[in-house]
């Protein structure tokens, strides 16, 4: 019997080595597949220099052409359109794959997968974990075994204390004896693979007697079922208790109403609506914003030292809010070395970057219908060039952070001032981006930036420095800018007729080369006189005031006549507005030159 016994066990102990061998190979895969999705970030930088050399090698022979071509056809680049956010207006596979979404979130919510502690992914723990279930298996299959060979003629008569001590020799026989087949079995597998073994081993010899025992009850075995009982029914009870938990995402919950669907949207629409995906991006940014303190962020003072640098100021011609990133003012050594000589410093000022962003998100429209995304203009005037290593390392951390976890918050990418070096990385860099990224890019060198800023925002809603009128004074944002192209060599008359007593103030502002300005006053009444308010003046492109002012008292009818005199052979865009106001009696002729 225990020369039987000890074969069967060592047959099993051989194919439990096997199995344990092939679990081993078979899990490995697992993580290897695991490992491109974190190398697929490596591929994107790497092919980019050997892609746009070979590229760069092709272009020279018509690079004053292309150049020619590239600055007419950059702001046509901006041909994005923003994809509606009504889920009625979708097609029926968006809103399927928004369903599936819904879906998920709401099974993750309710498991509270949101919130729950996971541990990091690339760790070899699956390993272990999968022999220990394949150990469970294989001791339940023994011990299947085991209750089939008592059909095997045994001494039935023999009292309880000899099967115990029959019991204890066949274990101590089967350690002994395994033992060095073990050994022999396990030399590829190593040491860990023979304590399993050996664990499996003293755990069938262990469950062995427990199959015997039910033939004498005892109350010892009843009582822990009942222990394990109520400790279920515990369990059971305080499950139901426990309902769905609430996860925030910019100040908005999921699933709470119809905004959760405009945020299921933007995911859904960066991973090309495939819903796991999405659904994985959406997990990883919750866990990232609980990582990095996103509520308490919002809420510390950082300090106001980067104010110019990163700014919010008025809307575009749709509605979206427009953000300026001024690169220049890092050319303030001081600035620059209390910005970015350290690492530490590098991180305050992602944390400074990203609280900006959040504030500035919280104030979209995520409705249906509303305008959830911002417009960026980047001014690379004076910007410090790739040669500024540490701009450049927190440049790239946090456009990785915004990729990864501000899915399709961009409405259009302006980029104004560019410099030569500069349209030469993007002309390397588009091949690599997609239509719908590339399609929200605009570029524009120092002589195009203001018109082209002018195709997307209005005047009054473009800040002084940029090319517009919006600036503080007595002009709000509210009152509207005209706009009139002047043609080459050619005489443009801007008439303000007025019937009554008022005072007349106006704003003037010419984009392009030089022009003359002049103002006068002319009475609609017989035998009055004209009243020169500014004789004709040439204006540079880069005065000092770039924005004119002027304001006159009317006390009889008539009207203010502008002149613009442009004697070049290009066409100028000349912008002005108007306000009246009550006379107020104190004089009778003002004419004031007001800077921007």
């Amino acid at each position: 019997m225990a020369e039987e016994v000890q074969k069967t066990e060592s047959q099993e102990t051989a194919a439990q080595v096997e199995e344990v061998v092939v679990q081993t190979d078979h899990v490995q895969p697992a993580e290897k597949t695991a490992m491109p999705a974190v190398e697929k970030e490596a591929p994107v930088t790497l092919p980019e220099t050997d892609e746009a050399s070979n590229k760069e090698t092709e272009t020279p022979k018509s690079s004053s052409g292309d150049d020619a071509e590239s600055e007419q056809k950059m702001p046509e680049s901006g041909s994005f359109k923003e994809e509606s956010t009504r889920v009625g207006d979708l097609p029926d596979n968006e809103k399927k794959a928004l369903d599936e979404l819904k879906q998920v979130v709401q099974e993750a919510l309710n498991k509270h997968e949101f919130s729950a502690k996971t541990t990091p992914t690339p760790t070899p723990t699956p390993a272990p974990a999968a022999t220990k279930e394949e150990e469970k298996k294989e001791t339940e299959a023994v011990v299947a075994e085991e209750e089939k060979k008592p059909e095997q003629p045994s001494e039935p008569t023999k009292p309880e204390p000899e099967i115990a001590a029959q019991e204890e020799k066949e274990t101590e026989v089967i350690e002994e004896k395994t033992a060095p087949e073990v050994a022999e079995a396990a030399e590829d597998d190593g040491a860990k693979t023979v304590e399993a073994i050996e664990e499996t081993v003293v755990a069938v010899s262990s469950s062995v007697p427990q199959e015997q025992l039910p033939q004498s009850p005892e109350p010892k075995p009843e009582a822990k079922p009942a222990v394990t009982s109520e400790n279920e029914s515990k369990d059971t009870k305080t499950e139901p208790e426990m309902g769905p938990e609430e996860v925030y995402i910019w100040g908005i919950p999921l699933l709470a109403d119809e905004r959760s669907d405009v945020i299921l949207l933007k995911f859904l629409r960066a991973r090309d609506f495939k819903v796991k995906d999405a659904f994985t991006m959406l997990k990883n940014t919750i866990r990232w914003r609980k990582e990095f303190g996103i509520d308490d962020l919002i809420g510390q003072d950082l300090g106001d030292d980067l104010d110019k640098t990163v700014f919010m100021h008025g809307f575009d011609k749709e509605g979206h809010p427009v953000c300026y990133n001024v690169y220049g003012e890092f050319q303030n050594k001081e600035l620059y070395q209390k910005t970015f000589s350290d690492e530490e410093k590098r991180q305050k000022f992602l944390r400074w970057r990203i609280q900006f962003l959040e504030k500035s998100i919280r104030k979209l429209d995520f409705r249906p219908g509303g305008i959830s995304t911002i417009v960026q203009v980047n001014d690379l005037k004076n910007s410090p060039g790739p040669a500024k290593w540490e701009l450049r390392q927190a440049t790239k951390q946090a456009l990785q952070l915004l990729q990864d976890n501000y899915p399709e918050f961009v409405a259009k990418q302006v980029f104004i001032n560019v410099p030569w070096w500069y349209l030469a990385v993007n002309r390397m860099i588009s091949p690599f981006l997609t239509q719908r990224t590339r399609s929200k890019f605009v570029f524009a060198g120092p002589s195009k930036s203001a018109e082209t800023l002018l195709r997307y925002i209005a005047a009054e809603q473009l800040p002084v420095k940029y090319g517009g009128l919006s600036k503080v004074g007595e002009f709000a944002a509210t009152d509207a800018v005209t706009e009139i192209t002047v043609k080459p060599a050619a005489k443009h008359t801007v008439e303000f007729p007025v019937a009554e007593e008022c005072h007349l103030t106006w704003e003037v502002r010419v984009v392009g080369w030089e022009v003359s300005y002049g103002a006068e006053f002319v009475p609609s009444t017989e035998g009055s006189y004209t009243v020169i308010i500014q004789k004709a003046k040439k204006l540079a492109s880069n005065a000092e005031q770039p924005v004119l002012c002027d304001s006159f008292k009317i006390v009889e009818p008539g009207k203010v006549v502008l002149t613009i005199d442009n004697p070049t052979s290009k066409k100028k865009k000349l912008l002005y507005r108007l306000k009246t106001k009550p006379s107020s009696g104190h004089q009778s002729f003002k004419d004031e030159l007001c800077c921007a």
